[in-house]
């Protein structure tokens, strides 16, 4: 008798166990990270563009939750996505551009640019790697650019990431011009084949916990799309700051292709999934303007860098809800950490999580920092309406706390002074009206970079010519 109630005492504590392992695994959300490349703040229905067509981005603002004050930590692809990546700021990995840092005819750059890296070290623990330890699959589909094999970096299955930012001259239609990708059909859409290949890879890790980093190559140059696509948005024509049909009709199918993601989750019953949507940068503002944001990709005014915000997640996030509260792409890394129930004792992280956020609750207020020390030339013919007509970036940092930015730039030490609550398009410089606030932000800017070892151009470089500064300005 003895026996026999130990033997039942054994199964039932092995039941137990087991169905607690079974719950555990149940209750982690799949998720799903959608980044589409160089799409702007205003370039979506949802945020308020009449031209361009986006019912499926809406039915997912319809479903969760929509940040009005979000944050791309870099104004360009590359350092955008080391950020998210890795959970740490441009100083700690040293990726603050793509290609070389010391952009733009010498003659214009006063200082001699820090030096930029390209590759994100696999020794870097990333974000795959995180969600791995928690017993995920892990997927990338599209554009990686932060080195030749994202499987490296914690990826099972890549397809189309390499170190390439772009698809090429050839455009979005096979045959492709990118790596990690094979042929199939002629003159197939990459947006289409991209979430394809996700599709297949979540029909495969159904039953299992899953992350799909689905980082489309979409929107950035070449632009290209349909003549059915092309033809529909010349005839609707646009207005003043929007109005390029070529670029309206990639939007439409990145739009199409994450409806059919969305089916394809309901078909699953994959209710239990978290899905952002965001960009990686602002758009550029010759092909579409931001306004009222102020520039556009490059720059660290609003419109560089300020980005849509889109979190979904059944019974968690609350349907059709809107959240004012400031975020950056650091921040996906400890919230996902949250979610997952990973601890990283050794990990530096330079976001916060935004967990609470989603459920309804807030975060304690805190800053957001940027880094930039190097130069980022002008898009060649193009106005920018950056600081000036040279260069989109020029050496410096910026501090964002509460409603007021702070930008400090290097060449010349000047400081400009913005309350985005009444100027979010950062025209009236408030540096003598208010140099108490201005104080304030400048010293917790620089015990931001103390800490991290963010380093500052002091070089100066000789083939600096004022003169021919002047000259390139006035034309």
């Amino acid at each position: 008798m003895k026996n026999l109630f130990i033997i039942v005492l054994l199964i039932v504590f092995s039941f137990s166990c087991t169905t607690k392992k079974q719950d555990e695994t149940t209750e982690k959300p799949n998720v799903i990270y959608i980044n589409v490349d160089d799409l702007g703040w205003m370039d979506t229905e949802t945020y308020g563009s009449s031209f361009y067509e986006t019912p499926n981005i809406s039915k997912l603002a319809e479903m969760g939750m929509m940040f009005t004050n979000g944050y791309a930590s870099a104004s360009n692809c590359a350092p955008s996505r080391a950020c998210l990546i890795s959970g740490q700021n441009t100083p700690r990995h040293g990726i603050y551009t793509v290609s070389n840092s010391d952009r733009g005819n010498k003659k214009t750059r006063k200082l001699i640019s820090i030096k930029n890296t390209e590759i994100l070290n696999d020794s870097v623990f990333t974000m795959a790697e995180m969600f791995k330890k928690a017993g995920y699959v892990t997927g990338t589909f599209g554009k990686w650019h932060l080195g030749e094999d994202p499987t490296t970096q914690g990826f099972d299955v890549n397809v189309g990431g390499a170190l390439n930012g772009n698809p090429g001259s050839d455009g979005y239609f096979s045959p492709y011009n990118i790596k990690n990708i094979e042929d199939n059909t002629p003159n197939e859409n990459l947006t289409d084949r991209l979430t394809s290949e996700a599709i297949k890879f979540i029909e495969k890790n159904k039953e299992k916990p899953f992350f799909v980093y689905l980082p489309f190559y979409a929107v950035h140059t070449p632009l290209s799309t349909t003549s059915l696509l092309e033809k529909k948005y010349t005839d609707k024509g646009g207005n003043k700051l929007q109005n390029k049909a070529v670029y309206a009709g990639m939007i439409e199918t990145v739009d199409k292709n994450i409806g059919i993601l969305l089916n394809t989750l309901e078909k699953l019953d994959l209710k239990n999934t978290l899905i952002v949507f965001t960009s990686d940068n602002g758009g550029i503002r010759a092909v579409s303007s931001q306004e009222p944001l102020r520039a556009g990709k490059g720059s660290y005014y609003e419109g560089g860098i300020r980005v849509p915000y889109i979190i979904s997640w059944n019974g968690v996030v609350q349907p059709n809800s809107v959240s004012n509260t400031p975020i950056s792409n650091l921040d996906f890394y400890p919230t996902f950490m949250d979610v997952v129930g990973v601890k990283l004792p050794n990990k530096i992280l330079d976001g916060t999580s935004i967990l609470p956020v989603l459920k309804g609750e807030s975060i304690t207020e805190r800053a957001l920092f940027f880094h930039f020390p190097i130069y980022l030339q002008s898009y060649a013919g193009k106005k920018d309406d950056a600081r000036d007509p040279l260069f989109r970036t020029r050496p410096g940092s910026v501090i964002i706390e509460g409603n007021w930015k702070l930008h400090q730039y290097f060449e010349d030490e000047a400081l400009e002074l913005y309350n985005l609550s009444t100027d979010i398009g950062e025209r009236t410089n408030l540096i003598n009206a208010n140099p108490e606030k201005a104080r304030e932000l400048l010293e917790k800017l620089d015990s931001w970079r103390n800490n991290t070892n963010a380093p500052i151009p002091t070089e100066l470089n000789l083939d600096y010519d004022p003169n021919f500064v002047q000259k390139k300005k006035k034309k």
